[in-house]
């Protein structure tokens, strides 16, 4: 992975004497954010950051840009840190805005019917999750165990992963326009939402996802600004029939993202197609009257493209484990204990960097 001054990506990172220091990655080391304004990360995270608003994002970033081109505050080596989960999580939410990942949900799911639930393009459709299932990459992820049938109770046989793109919002608000989204939402990283799928099949009847997600949702250690992705905008893929004029707009991002198991690529799906755009998702999200604040979180759902190397999960690349996918030489259908799952991602020269997790046994 490359940081530069293009992308200079923000974290916390707990230091080999201890200390908790928010931070700013560049290169192979990280910046003390407390030499660039010590009042502001004296907490050694990203919360009185996040809440300060967009004046502060931009004077901050302004700021470090600076101290790193001159080089005359010293680095701290990234061998002499461990990244923790960089912020407060308020809240979660889910949405399921890839209408690839959708469609070929709804052909498993609904062989004889509109694959495309009725309200899918008039609305983001989501979920609410939990905020205390949300982990820092590198954080082991144990097998969860749920009701699978009646009467069964177990771990699970079908663990899964879910590509995705989150969203950390900084400014609070409510009824914010789509307009107004790039005030209140400070940058993006890559989500894994792991997914229990015999749990979630039982139980999301008649309501959405529940204990088949809410185990662990993991997290890229390192959040990239907004401002550092002017040059991936591109413009939102069309919709039809048109959004409610509260919803319409936003912008696309052109992000490629790729996913390993046990470093082996299995997919590679792209984000700019997402029929959702996240100012929309965020409008609809607040469009009740419901606020956010700082240190909410809102995923894109699974990232998967019109091709069968771009689906963003199992579920899809093996058909609901009817169609055994090639790991390596193994045939595989869902994750086993001690599989490792990355997703990188890059938005052209700017690294978006990783999020990782491992899968141990069932306690």
């Amino acid at each position: 992975m490359s940081f530069g001054l293009d992308n200079l990506p923000y974290g916390s990172v707990l230091t080999d004497d201890g200390r908790r220091v928010a931070a700013v990655r560049y290169g192979d080391a990280v910046l003390d954010l407390a030499r660039v304004d010590p009042a502001l990360f004296a907490a050694g995270d990203l919360d009185a950051f996040l809440a300060a608003g967009p004046g502060a994002w931009a004077r901050v970033r302004h700021d470090a840009r600076a101290v790193l081109a001159a080089g005359t505050v010293e680095l701290i080596p990234l061998d002499r840190v461990r990244p923790v989960l960089p912020f407060t999580v308020a809240d979660y939410v889910d949405f399921y805005a890839s209408e690839h990942h959708a469609t070929n949900a709804g052909r498993i799911f609904r062989p004889q019917g509109d694959p495309l639930p009725a309200n899918w393009k008039h609305l983001p459709v989501g979920y609410h999750g939990r905020s205390s299932s949300v982990v820092v990459s590198d954080t082991p992820i144990e097998r969860p165990a749920g009701i699978v049938a009646p009467g069964a109770y177990g771990p699970t046989e079908r663990l899964d992963f879910e590509a995705e793109v989150a969203f950390v919002v900084g400014r609070p608000g409510r009824r914010i326009p789509v307009t107004a989204a790039d005030e209140h939402v400070f940058g993006l990283c890559l989500l894994n939402d792991w997914s229990a799928r015999d749990v979630q099949a039982f139980e999301t009847v008649p309501l959405g996802p529940f204990l088949g997600k809410s185990f662990a949702t993991s997290v890229a250690a390192w959040i990239t600004p907004l401002a550092a992705l002017v040059g991936a905008r591109r413009p939102a893929p069309p919709q039809d029939p048109p959004p409610l004029p509260h919803l319409a707009g936003g912008t696309a991002l052109d992000l490629e993202l790729e996913v390993r198991i046990n470093d082996v690529v299995v997919s590679r799906p792209p984000f700019a197609g997402t029929y959702w755009t996240y100012a929309q998702m965020l409008a609809h999200l607040t469009g009740n009257g419901a606020a956010v604040r700082p240190g909410d979180v809102f995923a894109s759902g699974t990232v998967s493209g019109p091709e069968p190397g771009q689906r963003g999960c199992l579920l899809e690349l093996t058909v609901n484990g009817t169609e055994p996918l090639d790991v390596g030489g193994e045939r595989r259908t869902w994750l086993r204990d001690g599989d490792t799952v990355t997703i990188s991602g890059r938005a052209g020269d700017i690294d978006l960097g990783e999020v990782s997790g491992r899968i141990v046994p069932a306690g």
